[in-house]
Formats: structure tokens, C-alpha cells, sequence
């Protein structure tokens, strides 16, 4: 479970967000909507444990985020605006650092065959369009294994055939008792049953 508690972030004098609380469970899609520079990546970040609040506290099955071990992180699965992807490996070989870094087990090529990238698994990432290498990117989480995804602006730079994919895994992943909590500027994309709505 997903839990935070009383969170609040300012920036100096100004109050990107407070009194924030939400819990997720297994099965379970937030959604973050609001404008830029409402705190919607700030708020991915502390949930990820890559950022303090003000006050308040996340928590990942009961622990303090910001505290857990390096094996419980494993756990988390966060995807910002940059790709986490080693330019001068092939798309294949990210997607096998990926699994081995995270200890996932999913097909590598199943993945890249649903993103239609089989034919760029040999091309390295800097020699790749920004469609693609989003592609790649929302691969190596497939293969990754957490039980988390942490998404900002997942659709950027995507086409909607990628934006499909996208939503199927996403469904896939709550189907199997997965969370997501995921940021954008297009929550119809993302609508289902039970979605939780935070409006930062």
C-alpha cells in the first residue's frame, strides 16, 4: 500500500501544495492533474524517494519511503522526463541491464515486439528518434518487475499507437495486484473504474 500522510511542499515563500492524503492499494490508479509547475513532478519524486516534503510522510507497506533499503526500492519504478536510458548501449542491451539491475523477469523481445521496436533492438539509444527512445524507456519498466510505477508525462513524445500500448500495460499491470500513480495533462486517457483524481 501507498499512503501519504499530511504532506505539503513549499518553495521558499511559496506553497506548491499541502494537507495532501491519499492511500492506493493493489489494483489502484491515481492520476495527477493540475497545471505546470503545481507540484506534480515534486510530488512523483517524494513518492519515489528521490525528494523531502515540507511536512508529512509517504510510505511504501507501512515504511517511510525516504527510508527503505536498497532491496525494498526495488519495489518502486519511477519515470520522469529523462529516459534513464545508456546512450551508447543497443536498445536490447538497456532492456537487459534493466532486467538484470531490477532482477524482472519479462521477455525482452515480447517487449520490444509490442512496442514495435524490434527492428531498433540493435541500434544504440543516441542514434534514436524521441518517439522511440520514450519507447525504450517505457520498456525497460516492463521489465523492471516493480510493483509501483511512478509515471510523469508518460505519453510524451508518443504516438497513439504507443500511447495504446501504454494504457494496455498499465491495465495489465493493476490487473496482477500492480499501483500506479501517474502524472498528466490527459486524464481521459487513463480513465477507468476506481481511478483516484488528485488535482494539485
Amino acid at each position: 500500500m501507498l499512503r501519504a500522510q499530511d504532506l505539503a511542499v513549499w518553495r521558499a515563500e511559496r506553497c506548491l501544495f499541502e494537507a495532501l492524503h491519499f492511500e492506493l492499494h493493489a489494483g489502484q490508479l491515481a492520476l495527477l492533474v493540475g497545471p505546470n509547475g503545481s507540484g506534480k513532478t515534486t510530488l512523483l519524486r517524494i513518492l519515489a524517494g528521490l525528494g523531502e516534503p515540507t511536512t508529512g510522510v509517504a510510505t511504501w507497506n507501512g515504511a517511510t519511503i525516504g527510508q527503505l533499503e536498497a532491496d525494498e526500492r526495488g519495489a518502486l519504478a519511477y519515470r520522469g522526463h529523462l529516459e534513464a536510458l545508456k546512450r551508447d548501449l543497443t536498445v536490447a542491451e538497456n532492456l537487459e541491464f534493466h532486467a538484470a539491475l531490477w532482477g524482472g523477469q519479462a521477455d525482452c523481445r515480447e517487449v520490444l515486439a509490442d512496442l514495435k521496436l524490434s527492428d531498433a533492438a540493435d541500434t544504440r539509444v543516441r542514434y534514436l528518434s524521441a518517439g522511440q527512445r520514450r519507447r525504450a524507456s517505457l520498456a525497460t519498466l516492463r521489465v523492471s518487475g516493480a510493483k509501483l510505477w511512478l509515471l510523469d508525462e508518460p505519453t510524451t513524445n508518443l504516438d497513439g499507437e504507443g500511447r495504446a500500448v501504454l494504457r494496455d500495460w498499465t491495465s495489465r499491470h493493476l490487473a496482477t495486484g500492480g499501483l500506479a500513480v501517474i502524472a498528466t495533462h490527459q486524464p481521459d486517457e487513463f480513465t477507468r473504474s476506481g481511478v483516484l483524481l488528485i488535482e494539485l
